[in-house]
């Protein structure tokens, strides 16, 4: 069964920067697009960026475009997130995702079908 494991949340001051791991596990990592995504306390789960399956097309929300970077090593099966210029808007537990079909690239939830258990990151101001 498909395994996301996301890791390199922490506590950081503002400003900081912080760079999120998720390591997947399978055989099909390379024909599937990745997302992030996270969740405040008190809020919905919203999207944060996506990356293509072969990292040609990325797409970010317009809350972190320009601070944010995605990337993938399929040779690894990892998607990474770097976050830079971090704020206490961006305090959440940050979940990496794998759409339900390859060949597939969307901002949606509903696309993507495996998560990760989520890590959690929090900025202090």
């Amino acid at each position: 069964q498909e395994q996301l494991v996301e890791s390199g949340g922490g506590l950081v001051q503002a400003g900081g920067s912080l760079r999120l791991s998720c390591a997947a596990s399978g055989r099909t990592f390379s024909t599937y697009t990745m997302g992030w995504f996270r969740q405040a306390p008190g809020k919905e789960r919203e999207f944060v960026a996506l990356i293509s399956w072969s990292g040609d097309t990325t797409l970010y929300a317009d809350s972190v475009k320009g601070r944010f970077t995605i990337s993938r090593d399929n040779t690894k099966n990892t998607v990474y997130l770097q976050m830079n210029s971090l704020n206490s808007e961006d305090t959440a537990v940050y979940y990496c995702a794998k759409t339900r079909m390859p060949w597939t690239t969307a901002p949606g939830l509903n696309v993507y079908g495996s998560w990760g258990q989520g890590t959690q990151v929090t900025v202090s101001s």
